[in-house]
């Protein structure tokens, strides 16, 4: 049987070399990689950051230090205001007069029944436009010169 090459045959093969992977910088920084190439003698550099890790800044530095509990405590208001009396008052006689429950009166503004009991308890901070639908719905004035 005839060959279908005619002549020499020849590998057309390239040699194949497997590398190792290049060593990441966190294994080069490992204490036992930095061991091993000093004692196989070759130079290793080693530098210590300033203030490496740490939030707090050194003794030495000009700036006084702020504590930043202590800033924002004084920025911040004391309390916030709430619902006065006044106001709770008249939500609730004119909610009473029309014979509305809470839960009534918060489904009619589109409110949570929640805000409505914190309106009518003195513990929200009142907001204009929740006043303003209450005063819609109910027909009395929330707003304004009431308790100044």
């Amino acid at each position: 049987m005839p060959s279908r090459y005619p002549g020499a045959v020849t590998q057309d093969w390239e040699p194949v070399v497997l590398h190792k992977s290049k060593q990441k910088s966190q294994d080069l920084r490992d204490p036992k990689a930095v061991n091993a190439a000093l004692r196989s003698g070759v130079a290793v550099q080693t530098v210590k950051k300033f203030d490496a890790g740490s939030n707090k800044k050194g003794k030495s530095t000009a700036v006084p230090v702020i504590n930043t509990k202590k800033l924002e405590e004084e920025t911040e208001p004391a309390a916030m205001d709430r619902v006065k009396a006044e106001v709770r008052l008249m939500i609730q006689k004119a909610r009473l007069e029309k014979k509305m429950s809470q839960a009534d009166l918060a489904k009619q503004i589109n409110e949570r029944i929640q805000v409505v009991q914190e309106y009518e308890n003195g513990k929200a901070v009142p907001n204009q436009a929740v006043l303003a639908k209450m005063e819609k719905v109910l027909g009395v004035k929330l707003r304004g010169k009431i308790g100044k």
